[in-house]
């Protein structure tokens, strides 16, 4: 923190900070509403002297720019649309986990009109402007978020994503926008586009700091039907090496020479961290994607703001987002009926595609294009922008967008795509590529802890049981000095820990947390003499632990002076089987 963030305090620091950073880059189309700044500091007050009292405020400090689609309690919500506007008395759920744990609305951020869009030119209150570039389009529909994240007026942009609205403006402005599966987010208090596949969704500059808003605002709502929670199965984290599926030969042929070579060099550098390559076969995906605007789908789009739209003005209306709402009212029912048939047969031929990889690489989008191209052919260039993104909410994935370097003298990003709940796993193998270091285990779905002392210890022959199954190595840790390790006879080669108070050592092991359902089945295949049961650590915390019957060490050698099983194989000078 900075001298001036502890005088004055931190939430207070940034306001100010923010305010400056706002007059300074000038860019009005940012935003459609903005508060004054008097009432965002009176706030911020508050925030600072709950954090004093010893509040748990994690996002003391942050500022937060919320897409207008979505309700912030005291401020218009318009969807960019001037005569939809209502006033909401309530913040939408996702909104008011954040600023819960400290974070402060500075402002209403402007958008593709009803968020039906992918270019950010799409508003009656102007185009938004890529930051970096002006004379080129931010990405949509969540413009005005991703260009405040980037010009660093806030913190968090919070965005929604249908079609691609939370990813492509991250690739644009070369920053982290994650996509959280469908459902973990509630949607309550958001303007709907195609309520199916509507998801809320965060821009930051960091994976780590994405991630975290995601799970502060991830958990059911009462009364919201679309809210989904963590299955027992989650993946609590990507495996050491990941099988990283990318487009099969031709699939990108679409691209310039420039950015298919961009898009090699990523899946190049992710190869030597150990990464397997796959090719996958995109067509099943980007089949899925058409149905979204070409299919019946849209009519979901006329079915949340066609009746209203129509009673406004013309002049009050993207001609554009007219368009393509006001032609799905007369899309007959049985059309619907054969997409969504035709959806899940797509959605079978995309997952058995996945089946052996744990990510699908993409680029984001397949270009970059200025406002002058966009106005000249505003249909045309927004589908072609979707090409990698529309499929993801129809096929049910998570999605992890991040920035992967420079290509025509602008940004160029990728998105890393998983199936539904394995959100953790997208984010671990976009930190490769973004270089953070590893997660935080507190994000994301629970796991429960175990620790390991033997066979399924890092790089030991076991150790796939845990990794390739979605759990999450915390650290190494010691038992309390109240065991005797032995080794057991049998292939591969283990150990046994067996709980023999006070004439025990303190042996070595890793703590890991485990998806519920991975425990399950560790349990289900354990033979005698091993079982799971309560271990005490050296700190005194009881967990789950690998344990031995006290018989089947009776003749197998005592191998406690070592201090664990990986010093014990040391000193044998033996290779681990398997």
């Amino acid at each position: 923190m900075s001298a001036a963030g502890t005088r004055t305090g931190a939430a207070t620091a940034r306001v100010h900070a923010a305010y400056r950073r706002i007059a300074e880059v000038d860019r009005p189309e940012v935003w459609i509403a903005l508060r004054g700044r008097d009432e965002v500091l009176a706030e911020a007050a508050l925030v600072d002297a709950r954090a004093a009292a010893g509040a748990d405020l994690p996002l003391c400090g942050t500022v937060l720019a919320v897409k207008d689609n979505i309700d912030v309690a005291g401020l218009p919500t318009t969807a960019a649309c001037p005569s939809f506007g209502y006033l909401p008395e309530a913040s939408a759920p996702a909104v008011a986990r954040l600023v819960e744990r400290g974070a402060i609305v500075l402002g209403k951020t402007n958008l593709d009109q009803f968020a039906t869009g992918l270019t950010g030119a799409r508003s009656p209150y102007g185009a938004v402007r890529c930051a970096a570039h002006p004379d080129r389009i931010s990405g949509g529909s969540s413009s005005g978020s991703a260009v405040a994240v980037a010009l660093g007026l806030v913190d968090l942009g919070l965005a929604t994503d249908t079609a691609g609205s939370g990813r492509v403006p991250a690739a644009f402005q070369g920053i982290v926008g994650v996509k959280p599966t469908i459902g973990l987010v509630p949607t309550a208090g958001v303007v709907p586009a195609c309520r199916s596949f509507d998801c809320v969704t965060v821009f930051a500059t960091t994976v780590d700091a994405a991630e975290a808003a995601v799970a502060l605002m991830t958990g059911p709502t009462p009364g919201d039907p679309s809210c989904r929670v963590w299955p027992a199965d989650a993946p609590l984290a990507a495996p050491g090496q990941p099988r990283i599926g990318v487009p099969a030969a031709g699939a990108l042929a679409g691209l310039s020479a420039s950015w298919r070579a961009a898009f090699d060099r990523v899946a190049a550098r992710l190869s030597t961290t150990g990464a397997a390559l796959v090719p996958v076969d995109l067509e099943p995906f980007l089949a899925a994607g058409r149905l979204l605007y070409r299919g019946a789908f849209v009519a979901e789009r006329y079915a949340a703001v066609g009746a209203v739209m129509e009673r406004y003005p013309r002049e009050h209306l993207d001609p554009s987002v007219r368009a393509i709402i006001a032609a799905a009212r007369d899309i007959p029912a049985h059309r619907l009926v054969a997409d969504a048939e035709r959806l899940a047969r797509l959605r079978v031929q995309a997952l058995a595609q996945l089946a052996g990889v744990d990510v699908l690489l993409l680029p984001t989008a397949p270009e970059h294009p200025t406002l002058a191209a966009v106005a000249a052919d505003p249909l045309g260039v927004n589908e072609r922008l979707g090409t990698f993104t529309t499929f993801a909410n129809l096929l049910d994935l998570s999605a992890v967008a991040v920035p992967a370097g420079e290509v025509d003298g602008g940004p160029f990003g990728v998105t890393v795509l998983a199936r539904a709940f394995a959100d953790r796993v997208a984010a671990d193998v976009a930190r490769l590529i973004t270089g953070e270091p590893a997660a935080d285990a507190d994000a994301g779905p629970a796991g429960l802890p175990l620790v390991v002392v033997g066979a399924h210890l890092s790089g030991e022959p076991l150790n796939e049981e845990l990794s390739r199954h979605g759990a999450r190595l915390v650290g190494p840790v010691r038992t309390a000095a109240e065991y005797r390790l032995y080794a057991l006879p049998g292939t591969p080669a283990r150990p046994g820990l067996v709980r023999v108070g006070a004439d025990g050592r303190s042996i070595a092991g890793e703590l890991w947390l485990v998806p519920p359902a991975t425990l399950a089945k560790l349990l289900a295949g354990l033979r005698a003499p091993l079982s799971l049961g309560p271990l005490r650590l050296d700190d005194g915390r009881m967990v789950t632990g690998f344990l031995c019957e006290p018989h089947a060490a009776s003749a197998a050698p005592d191998i406690s002076e070592h201090g664990g099983w990986r010093a014990y194989r040391t000193s044998c000078q033996t290779t681990p089987t398997g």
